[in-house]
């Protein structure tokens, strides 16, 4: 997958791993500021804001400066917008620094190393729009009980389907899956030629919808292993069935960077992938017509994964206090709604979510899937399982799947 869509979404390795380099440090210790106030109170100075984002592209670093630079002119408080080319080393470098940005992206998956090494601020339970955020999203930012950080946005997995194909496989309205075997079905008709049914990234990021279809976890809300449940097995066995007769794909075997990628040159019929695409489909494939419908359902039901980044706040910012106000002020529901607008991203206040639907029909299945999505394991190393489980499912194709989920079995139960 692309670096810039990666740091978008907070999921997976790329971002997470930031927490993971920060563990050597200590959010107070590193650089010489003052220390960092007692839970419960916030910095105040006339210092100005540096705010780092991981950008999806130009539309999505020009709406963030506009919003930002809009809240700095009213407030009076002077704030600047960085976009990383690299989050993960820009993060690390300058909490290694002691000069951190005062806020930046974060990853669910990262949360548990930035908050156990001291480097956040626990902000959370100060929004005064608290309540507005879903409840889901609160859980994903949340380390030993303490909600830390508001969520800036969110996306769920979709099933994306290119409709010229579809109608020149004769397939109608009538063929979209609702099971796992229509979709091994309809993959099959769309393979043609160099283009395959389904493409999608070889990682738990995608494939991690199966597991969840098939009733299965990697974690247990409590913290509890269960990798190699039948569950996963039939899951990673399912994928591979299709990998092996040529009607799934992963994008990479097709030459493509991801799933949005490949669905663009229309190496892939069908793919996987979450609201972020329709700024990728704008922007690099904007003659590719095509359909949002939600994923088919497994053997356990409907299941998909969930991702979001929050709005991470230094714990050495020396002005928490217009960092808590910007914050505020990015997250409202008017805010976030131009947002989406500029750059696709679904508001993650509720508050929002009925103007989202009206204004996105054709993108209502990503809103759907809120109601059933797994977040991706939040807990203290377990973006390095995955990393490790990532590698390994690039090899799904020959490997056994149980003997795969065995290894992450182990590797999670390490963690404890």
């Amino acid at each position: 997958m692309k670096q810039h869509m990666r740091a978008w979404l907070g999921t997976g390795v790329v971002v997470a791993s930031a927490g993971l380099v920060l563990a050597g440090c200590s959010g107070t210790g590193g650089g010489g500021t003052s220390p960092s106030p007692t839970a419960g109170e916030l910095t105040a100075s006339s210092d100005p804001l540096t705010v780092m984002i991981g950008s999806s592209g130009d539309a999505e670093t020009k709406a963030v400066t506009d919003a930002v630079a809009a809240w700095s002119s009213s407030s009076g408080t002077k704030a600047t917008v960085v976009a990383a080319t690299n989050l993960q080393q820009q993060l690390s470098q300058g909490f290694a620094a002691g000069s951190p940005p005062d806020l930046f992206y974060l990853g669910s998956d990262a949360i548990a190393g930035y908050a156990g090494n001291g480097s956040l601020k626990a902000y959370g339970d100060m929004l005064s729009n608290q309540s507005d955020f879903y409840p889901s999203l609160v859980q994903n930012f949340t380390f030993d009980g303490t909600f830390y950080c508001a969520p800036k946005d969110f996306s769920t997995l979709q099933l994306v389907i290119n409709t010229e194909l579809w109608s020149a496989a004769g397939l109608t309205d009538a063929d979209v899956p609702t099971s796992w075997d229509d979709l091994a079905s309809v993959a099959k008709k769309l393979t043609s030629g160099t283009t395959k049914g389904l493409v999608f990234n070889g990682e738990y990021a995608r494939l991690g919808v199966f597991m969840a279809q098939a009733g299965g976890v990697l974690l247990t809300p409590d913290g509890k292993a269960e990798a190699n449940s039948d569950a996963n097995v039939e899951a990673l066995t399912y994928v591979q069935d299709h990998l092996k007769d040529g009607s799934f794909a992963y994008a990479a075997d097709v030459g493509a960077g991801w799933g949005g990628e490949a669905f663009g040159k229309q190496l892939g019929a069908m793919t996987i992938e979450g609201n972020w695409i329709t700024g990728a489909m704008t922007a690099d494939y904007p003659t590719i017509k095509y359909e949002v419908v939600e994923l088919p359902k497994g053997p356990a039901g409907a299941g998909t994964l969930q991702f979001t980044n929050c709005w991470g706040m230094a714990a050495d910012s020396p002005n928490q206090q217009a960092a808590l106000d910007l914050v505020e002020y990015l997250t409202t529901s008017k805010q976030q709604l131009a947002f989406s607008k500029a750059f696709g991203p679904m508001p993650s206040v509720q508050s929002a979510a009925g103007e989202w639907k009206t204004e996105n029909p054709a993108l209502v299945a990503f809103l759907a899937g809120a109601d059933y999505a797994q977040g991706v394991p939040t807990q203290a190393g377990a973006s390095d399982v995955i990393a490790a489980f990532n590698t390994q499912l690039e090899t799904l194709k020959t490997s056994d799947p149980k003997t795969i989920l065995d290894k992450v079995q182990s590797n999670l139960e390490a963690l404890k």
